[in-house]
């Protein structure tokens, strides 16, 4: 049988389907089973995020079958095509065994200089934030619309956002400290949906350390597609994970650029 012929943001949402119907039978689930990937610490995960990572592998083995794949569940496999689809089943799983609405799926297909398209979906709201060259927009209960960054230029007036202090080191908090003393307001704990706020024109700022590849790539197509910017805490390229600035536009990315730069 001959297989129809999808584009990458088809297979994307494909996966985001799959994913959803694969989460959300265990959310908010009595005595959810829960292991701890870390021996000091927690990590925690969850069969949801193992069982949505293995049907988003299933669906590109169908339609992707020469590209790579690195998700944070089952590790990385090597593909011919110079494309990696990169993917982290449940970001936020600490939010999804309290019960919070804030995790989210992430995909993103990267080639070797980063992300090229990415979605970010959150299954119990119901909502779809996508990004690439060619499109940027929202989907959920309200219908669909255009992202677009907000215009705030000044850190007086600007929403931050991170996971601080749950992640990273001393050093990394007092640097994201030192710019939250200039802002407006600042939320802690959103993971994944900070980002997707951001693309949204919510939010001005998400501010993070110690994250990996999968935590970040697609909310960096997406942020990009909707007029922000994303990079580490020097100014270059944050596609493999550490320290990132997700900024609304040039000007706030550069005032907050200016203080992480001493940390």
């Amino acid at each position: 049988m001959t297989l129809p012929i999808l584009t990458d943001l088809d297979v994307a949402e494909e996966m985001a389907d799959a994913a959803r119907a694969a989460i959300l039978p265990f959310f908010r689930q009595a005595n959810l089973e829960t292991s701890n990937k870390l021996s000091q610490g927690f990590d925690p995960v969850t069969i949801a995020d193992r069982e949505a990572e293995r049907v988003m592998r299933d669906i590109l083995a169908k339609h992707r079958p020469d590209d790579g794949i690195l998700g944070e569940e089952f590790g990385q496999v090597q593909g011919s095509s110079g494309r990696t689809w990169v993917l982290d089943p449940i970001d936020g799983t600490r939010g999804f065994i309290s019960g919070t609405p804030t995790w989210g799926v992430l995909i993103a297909l990267s080639s070797a200089d980063g992300p090229i398209m990415g979605v970010i979906d959150q299954p119990y709201i119901g909502e779809r934030f996508v990004g690439s060259i060619d499109i940027a927009q929202v989907s959920g209960p309200t219908g669909t619309r255009p992202l677009d960054t907000r215009a705030t230029t000044s850190l007086a007036q600007a929403i931050v956002f991170t996971t601080f202090p749950e992640v990273g080191t001393p050093e990394e908090r007092a640097g994201f400290e030192a710019v939250a003393r200039h802002a407006r307001l600042t939320r802690y704990g959103m993971d994944c949906y900070a980002y997707a706020l951001l693309a949204a024109g919510q939010v001005d700022l998400v501010i993070e350390a110690g994250l990996h590849a999968y935590d970040i790539q697609a909310p960096i197509a997406v942020i990009e597609a909707a007029g922000g910017i994303v990079t580490d805490w020097q100014g270059g390229p944050a596609h493999n994970g550490g320290r990132a600035l997700a900024a609304a536009n040039a000007d706030l990315h550069a005032a907050a650029l200016d203080i992480l730069r001493q940390y």
